[in-house]
């Protein structure tokens, strides 16, 4: 490509040079803190290398909430951006940037990271497992996933942002209207990223069908499980066209070819058909887990059975079917034709029957339950009218005729907000401060969880619901500016007053996080929510190896009846054996830096060095099949020990007996 030096970094605007400064001191931080407290081999072999499926679950998790950071700054400069008329602090430019970054942070490397970082620490408790079917696969996806993320990022202040919008639409992701590499970056970035979720997906269903408990059958799973496992049958199922897509933008953009690019005769919406393959059951590979977290919260806090059960498995089901059925709604206004829009109408539709089944299910749950208000069943209480908002809003959108009218408006915007964040953040939020506990030890502030929820609810619905009216006025999205003649302006502004609210909701919950690792007591019950699932059976924060003993389930909600029926919740010294668990491997990371290296050349078009690079992928996948380790045995003596220390009565299950 014969890109010029002086063009490597991006230079000349203040917000992007205030980036790099901050970058290079947040890093130069890092190393001088580790340094400092001669941590650089605790990290090595108790987190780079770790395959436990607890630990890195955390580390999804930790990546969701700095992702959260990264793309809510987009958010709040758009909206810092649109809250006058004729705003002048972003050019055209900039803003397609921004928005682009802001829909690929928020949806793949935010809420992807948070969902399978909770599926990750709680699935393999829940059915009874020591670890996941395949533990160093599982850190391979965790570390494509960071790299892709961190390649991605960087083209902010490294060769530009990719500027096409988030569905990166041909002919204008190509390269006769996008010349430079910002678009190089969505392709490989997210390429490695989705690498990683296909490895997770794949890695969750044989751990599912294969290392459940004794006596628990599909039935008797608990709903996030269920959740889970159909979630990452839709990734197996939709991933691998993601993967297909990308490939062939890769080729058309580095390689010259034209799949894609009309005037090579290329076929433009190719890519927008198969974008939404897989961009429609996205969403509910985000939504289902979340679905599943709401269903454990609000079982838990109306301490009562799901109600429905068989119905919620149903309904999973068969949303996820319909699921691979409705894209085309994604572009009615593109020229199918009636008969075909009419068809995907109806499938449209037909997805929020099952959706409401599931919303009845949870009212009827809480119907004549005790319910505990805590912060977490806040979140599932503000998710329902929140996400009906959104539900209502998306049958108006999957009428194909009005559809003309809504679909490139704000309306649009403000229902995709409505389903995503009450759906997937409000259930991210309710499921960490419901399972923190058991990951750390000790509980979030639920004076400061409360602050949260209300300042992060009010501040949602400030940002968002002006945007159904002003869409409804002719609102365009995706227009960096408007006049004062339009009339948006105190709508527009508005919505950016209830952005900087929920911002301030966010911080809460980042000091919540601060606060309760300081000053949270400890000294707390293993199930401090008299909780229902296999989960809680264990130490809080839960031990290397899960369970001293895989218990044994007789019913759904296993655990919330071994309590009641104080049975199997104790085991003799007689019936502990050596446990088997996977050895520590450095090989995961080392791959992902590979994959990084070999990225960042190919998408700065430096073919040879990237292939050269990609050597070392081969090397390493190499290395890994002449690898004989099988791990090591947990002696007796030792399972005894840690068991006694945290079965006692002031933290043990004891607690809730009878």
């Amino acid at each position: 490509m014969g890109i010029k030096w002086d063009r490597f970094f991006i230079t000349g605007d203040p917000l992007i040079l205030g980036s790099q400064i901050a970058i290079l001191l947040t890093m130069i931080g890092i190393v001088v803190l580790v340094s400092y407290l001669k941590k650089w081999k605790w990290l090595w072999t108790e987190w780079l290398t770790t395959v436990d499926h607890k630990r890195i679950g955390i580390m999804y998790i930790l990546v969701g909430v700095l992702m959260f950071f990264r793309g809510g700054i987009d958010g709040l400069l758009m909206k810092a951006q649109t809250a006058t008329p004729d705003g002048q602090l972003l050019d055209a430019q900039h803003y397609n940037e921004v928005f682009t970054t802001h829909g690929v942070v928020m949806i793949l490397f935010m809420a992807m990271p948070f969902l399978i970082g909770i599926m990750n620490v709680i699935v393999p408790l829940q059915i009874g497992a020591r670890d996941v079917a395949f533990p160093q696969l599982n850190a391979l996806s965790f570390w494509l996933t960071f790299s892709g993320a961190m390649l991605f990022n960087i083209s902010f202040v490294i060769g530009g942002s990719p500027d096409a919008g988030w569905t990166a639409y041909f002919p204008l992701a190509g390269k006769e209207f996008s010349p430079g590499i910002g678009n190089n970056f969505y392709a490989v970035a997210i390429q490695i990223a989705g690498i990683g979720t296909l490895m997770t997906g794949i890695n969750f269903i044989v751990t599912i069908l294969k290392m459940r408990a004794k006596g628990m059958t599909l039935m008797k799973m608990p709903m996030f499980s269920w959740t889970s496992f159909v979630t990452s049958i839709i990734i197996a199922a939709s991933f691998p066209i993601l993967t297909v897509a990308l490939a062939l933008m890769t080729f058309d953009r580095i390689f010259g070819t034209h799949f894609f690019t009309l005037s090579g005769g290329g076929m433009d919406m190719m890519w927008v058909n198969l974008f939404w393959l897989w961009g429609h059951p996205e969403v509910y590979i985000v939504v289902l887990p979340a679905f599943g977290m709401f269903s454990e919260v609000i079982s838990t806090f109306s301490r009562k059975t799901l109600f429905g059960y068989k119905s919620m498995v149903g309904s999973i089901v068969g949303i996820a079917i319909l699921s691979m059925l409705v894209w085309v709604h994604h572009f009615f206004t593109m020229g199918a034709g009636p008969g075909v829009n009419s068809i995907f109408s109806i499938t449209t539709m037909m997805i929020a029957i099952p959706t409401g089944v599931k919303m009845f299910n949870w009212l009827f749950t809480m119907r004549k339950g005790r319910i505990q208000f805590t912060t977490a069943m806040l979140w599932a209480l503000a998710f329902v009218p929140c996400f009906l908002i959104g539900g209502i809003t998306g049958v108006m959108l999957a009428m194909g005729a009005a559809d003309y009218q809504y679909h490139n408006t704000l309306f649009l915007v403000a229902h995709f907000h409505y389903v995503l964040i009450p759906g997937v953040v409000f259930a991210v939020f309710a499921g960490l401060y419901y399972w923190w506990p058991k990951m750390f030890g000790h509980m979030l502030n639920e004076k400061l969880g409360k602050l949260h929820f209300w300042l992060f609810v009010i501040g949602f619905n400030m940002t968002f619901m002006p945007m159904f009216f002003l869409g409804l006025n002719g609102a365009v999205r995706r227009a960096y500016t408007y006049s004062a003649e339009s009339g948006f302006g105190p709508l527009m502004l508005v919505s950016a007053i209830g952005a900087g609210i929920l911002a301030i909701g966010f911080a809460f919950f980042c000091y919540n996080i601060y606060w309760s690792a300081r000053y949270a007591d400890r000294n707390i019950s293993s199930d401090p929510w008299d909780a229902r699932t296999l989960e809680w059976a264990t130490a809080s924060p839960v031990q290397f190896y899960n369970f001293a003993k895989i218990p044994e389930v007789t019913s759904l909600d296993a655990f919330w009846y071994m309590k009641k029926k104080n049975k199997g919740l104790k085991f003799s010294n007689d019936e502990l054996e050596e446990i088997h668990m996977p050895s520590n491997s450095g090989l995961p990371f080392i791959m992902s830096i590979v994959f990084g290296i070999s990225g960042f050349l190919l998408v700065f078009e430096w073919k040879i060095a990237a292939l050269v690079a990609a050597l070392g992928i081969l090397i390493c996948l190499a290395i890994r099949s002449f690898d004989y380790n099988d791990g090591y045995h947990v002696p007796v003596d030792e399972i005894k020990e840690i068991e006694y220390g945290w079965q006692n009565k002031e933290k043990g299950v004891e607690k809730h007996v009878n």
